[in-house]
C-alpha cells in the first residue's frame, strides 16, 4: 500500500466510486422517489406495512442502481447473452413449474418467489443492443428479422402466462432498440396509421364486437372484457368497469389543487381499488389535484429527456441503443399506467415507476437507472 493512499481520507478513497454520476438524472430520481414515499404514506395509511415495505424496496432499488452504475458498458455487453438466456430459461421453468395465482402462472419459487418476466425488461434491450453492435456497419433486413425473432420468444412465453402488462413492457423495450438501430421510419408510420385505423374501427363497432357470444382471436375473455369496459365502463359498473370508474372519480374530485394531503375521501374510504399499486396515481391526483399531477408529469418528462440526452451523447452504438431503449421503457411505464387509471387505456396491470408498491418492479427500475448512470459515467470518462 502506498504512503499517499494510506494518508488519504475515506472520502478521497471513495470518491472514484461516486465520480461521474449524472447530477440531473440523480435530481430527477430523488424528486420522484420523494413523491413516491409521500404518496405511499397516504395511499397505504391503513396498511402501515406498505409504507415501510415501499421504503425498503426503494432502498434496495437504490443499492441496485449504485452497483449497476459501477459496471462498465463493456462488461454489460458481455452479460447480454447470458442474462437473456437465463431469463428465457426461467420463463420456460415458470411455464412448467410456476406458481399460479388468480389464474396466472407468472411466479417461480427458487427459495425466493420471483417473477422471471421482470428480468426480460432489462435483458431484452441489453441483448438487442449487443446484437446490433455486433452487426454495426453491415445491417441487413435479415438482422432485423433475427432481432424480431429474439424478441418474440420471451414475449410469447409471457403472454402465455398470461401477463399482458409485462409482455407490453418487454415488447416495447425491444421495439425501441430496433427502431433506434435504423428501422425505416416509413414502416413505423405505416404501423401507427394501421393502429389508429384499428382503434377507430374498434370504437365504431363496439356494439357488435363486444357481444358476449363474440370471441376475439389471440385474446382471452377477460382481456376482451377489459377493452370493452374501456369503451363503456357503465356496462359493468360494479365489475369490470369498477376500477376505471373509481379511478376517474378520484382524479376528477381532486380539482385544481386537490383535497389536501391525507384528506382523499375516495382513497381513505377504500373506493379506489389497488390504491397502493396500479391505481396509486388516482390517490395522488385526488389529494394534489391538477397542479400536483402537472408537477409529477414534469418530473417524469425531465427524467425521460435526460435519459434521451444520455443516449444521444453515448460513445458507442451499444450504449446509445441501450440507453434509448431503457429510457423509452420508462416512458411506456408512465404512459400506460396514467392512461389506464384515467380511463384512456385498458387496465393491464402496469405499475407507475417510483410510486407503485412492488419489490421486483422496483429492483428492475433501479437496475435500468443504474445502467443509464453507467453509460453517463462512461461518456464523462471518455471526455476527460
Amino acid at each position: 500500500m502506498s504512503v499517499a493512499y494510506a494518508e488519504s481520507t475515506l472520502w478521497q478513497r471513495l470518491r472514484p466510486v461516486f465520480s461521474g454520476f449524472d447530477p440531473p438524472l440523480l435530481i430527477a430520481i430523488a424528486l420522484l422517489a420523494i413523491a413516491g414515499l409521500v404518496t405511499m404514506y397516504s395511499a397505504g395509511f391503513d396498511y402501515r406495512a406498505r409504507f415501510s415495505g415501499h421504503a425498503r424496496n426503494m432502498l434496495l432499488g437504490l443499492v441496485v442502481l449504485f452497483l449497476a452504475a459501477q459496471i462498465s458498458p463493456q462488461r454489460l455487453m458481455s452479460l447480454a447473452l447470458p442474462l437473456y438466456t437465463i431469463g428465457v430459461g426461467l420463463l420456460i421453468a415458470t411455464a412448467m413449474y410456476g406458481i399460479t395465482k388468480k389464474g396466472a402462472q407468472r411466479w417461480l419459487d427458487l427459495g425466493v418467489v420471483v417473477q422471471p418476466g421482470e428480468v426480460l425488461k432489462i435483458a431484452m434491450p441489453l441483448l438487442l443492443a449487443w446484437w446490433f453492435q455486433r452487426r454495426e456497419g453491415q445491417l441487413r433486413v435479415m438482422d432485423y428479422l433475427v432481432a424480431l425473432a429474439l424478441l418474440a420468444v420471451p414475449v410469447g412465453l409471457i403472454v402465455k402466462q398470461p401477463d399482458l402488462g409485462t409482455a407490453i413492457l418487454v415488447l416495447s423495450a425491444g421495439l425501441y432498440v430496433i427502431f433506434f438501430a435504423g428501422l425505416s421510419s416509413r414502416l413505423v408510420i405505416s404501423i401507427l396509421v394501421i393502429g389508429v385505423v384499428a382503434v377507430v374501427a374498434l370504437v365504431a363497432s363496439e356494439a357488435q364486437i363486444c357481444r358476449p357470444d363474440v370471441k376475439w382471436p389471440l385474446l382471452r375473455d377477460y382481456q376482451k372484457h377489459r377493452v370493452c369496459t374501456l369503451l363503456d365502463p357503465s356496462t359493468d359498473p360494479l365489475g369490470k368497469g369498477f376500477h376505471t370508474i373509481q379511478g376517474m372519480i378520484a382524479i376528477g374530485s381532486g380539482g385544481l389543487a386537490g383535497k389536501g394531503y391525507l384528506k382523499g375521501t375516495q382513497t381513505h374510504l377504500e373506493f379506489i381499488p389497488e390504491r397502493t399499486t396500479d391505481f396509486i396515481f388516482a390517490a395522488f391526483a385526488e389529494e394534489f389535484g391538477l397542479l400536483g399531477c402537472a408537477a409529477l408529469l414534469l418530473g417524469f418528462t425531465f427524467l425521460i429527456i435526460r435519459g434521451l440526452m444520455i443516449a444521444a451523447e453515448a460513445p458507442t452504438l451499444f450504449t446509445r441503443l441501450l440507453a434509448g431503449g431503457i429510457t423509452l421503457s420508462l416512458f411506456t411505464y408512465a404512459f400506460v399506467n396514467l392512461g389506464m387509471v384515467s380511463g384512456v387505456l385498458p387496465v393491464v396491470g402496469i405499475p407507475l415507476p417510483f410510486l407503485s408498491y412492488g419489490g421486483t418492479a422496483m429492483l428492475s427500475l433501479g437496475l435500468g437507472l443504474g445502467i443509464l448512470m453507467s453509460i453517463a459515467k462512461s461518456r464523462r470518462l471518455i471526455q476527460s
